[in-house]
């Protein structure tokens, strides 16, 4: 795996998404593998993120509405987008209030595709 190469599809994807402020990498149980990101505390970030991601994925199985894509949650003065890369990893995003969602959802696919590449996930499981 590489980091520099994690580190570099992370860059992109801000570069590519108008309102993309942060974005980390982190395996599903919380440990985090690579961050661009400097107005967040990534290590906590990781850690609760993977907590959302295994509680949506806990309530996607239990009302059967197929595998979970991404979890988003919209506050106050911005967003945190959390997509699942296939089951071992994950990806953070947090962006501000203009936040090109339609976008970051059309860029994500290919990210997350790339990123699991990267890491050697395999996207169906």
């Amino acid at each position: 795996m590489s980091d520099e190469g994690l580190i570099q599809e992370l860059k992109d994807l801000r570069e590519r998404v108008l309102g993309v402020s942060d974005t980390i990498v982190a395996t599903a149980d919380g440990l985090l593998v690579a961050s661009d990101s400097y107005e967040i505390h990534a290590e906590s970030v990781a850690a609760l993120a993977a907590a959302m991601l295994g509680l949506a994925r806990r309530t996607t199985g239990e009302v059967g509405v197929g595998g979970l894509r991404e979890v988003v949650t919209r506050a106050q003065s911005g967003h945190l987008i959390v997509y699942a890369i296939g089951e071992q990893a994950l990806l953070a995003v947090r962006g501000d209030e203009g936040l090109d969602l339609d976008g970051l959802h059309v860029q994500s696919r290919s990210s997350v595709e790339r990123l699991a590449d990267l890491m050697s996930v395999d996207l169906d499981a």
